[in-house]
């Protein structure tokens, strides 16, 4: 548990102003209107959840691109992330994961209902909007690294190889948050939503859509799908050998 801890960064609240604007490059429609969001302070994963630790919290591995069984709490980076998982398997382990630390569960589960309890202290998905704020990281620019990714910032289709990677090879950013562009796509807790002209909370509305929000493109994705404001949905059922997640969580325990 320390040293899952030791690998959570926090993450200050703030507002930061949500979306992509109408002249940036390669934009997509429902990236906008750009408008004013907040986020309370949250700790995030500086990793993507891997292999290692959701084979010893699930007592499996699903990936795609298995095989990597060195252990990421003594040398991270020598770690492939977990991918080919549900919205509702990485519901599942931030459930478990949390009972095994001793925290209370952040969602409920009743059959394809989940119902997120926004009060308890256990590991859980970002909202959508505090992945964009935390992948920002303060930057106003297409990606964290600027107007363009390069092959040294990020993994994606021109430098993958068509596959995955161990975790934090590429630089963090400045929040300290690994692989935020590309490697995996990375499940969020919202349905899918437009944005509308006002100004929102860290979630949208849970009545609108039929797939869960995905952040970040993967090793699988060209470069306009990394962007920080690109957003991507499938059904929560739906696994893919590019889809992964990160964790969050309100506070660290005894902190």
């Amino acid at each position: 548990m320390d040293d899952l801890i030791k690998n959570m960064a926090r993450i200050n609240g703030g507002t930061f102003v949500m979306g992509s604007p109408a002249d940036e490059p390669e934009r997509f429609d429902d990236e906008g209107p750009q408008h004013q969001a907040a986020a309370d302070g949250f700790y995030m994963g500086k990793f993507l959840v891997t292999q290692e630790e959701y084979q010893t919290v699930m007592e499996t591995n699903p990936s795609r691109f298995n095989g990597d069984k060195r252990c990421f709490y003594f040398n991270p980076n020598d770690s492939l992330p977990v991918e080919n998982v549900s919205w509702y398997n990485a519901v599942e382990y931030c459930n478990k994961l949390s009972l095994m630390a001793g925290l209370a569960p952040a969602y409920t589960v009743n059959g394809a209902d989940v119902t997120w309890n926004r009060e308890a202290g256990g590991f859980r998905l970002p909202s959508e909007a505090e992945w964009e704020y935390a992948c920002r990281a303060g930057t106003t620019t297409a990606y964290n690294t600027g107007a363009r990714i390069s092959d040294d910032t990020g993994w994606y289709k021109s430098n993958s190889g068509n596959k995955t990677h161990p975790v934090g090879q590429k630089p963090a950013n400045a929040w300290g948050l690994y692989d935020m562009h590309g490697n995996v796509w990375e499940w969020c807790w919202d349905w899918c939503s437009p944005y509308a002209n006002a100004a929102l909370s860290d979630d949208q509305d849970d009545s609108w859509g039929t797939g869960r929000i995905l952040r970040g493109g993967s090793w699988s994705a060209y470069a306009q799908y990394l962007r920080s404001a690109y957003r991507r949905w499938n059904p929560p059922t739906y696994r893919s050998g590019s889809f992964g997640f990160r964790l969050v969580m309100n506070s660290i325990p005894n902190s």
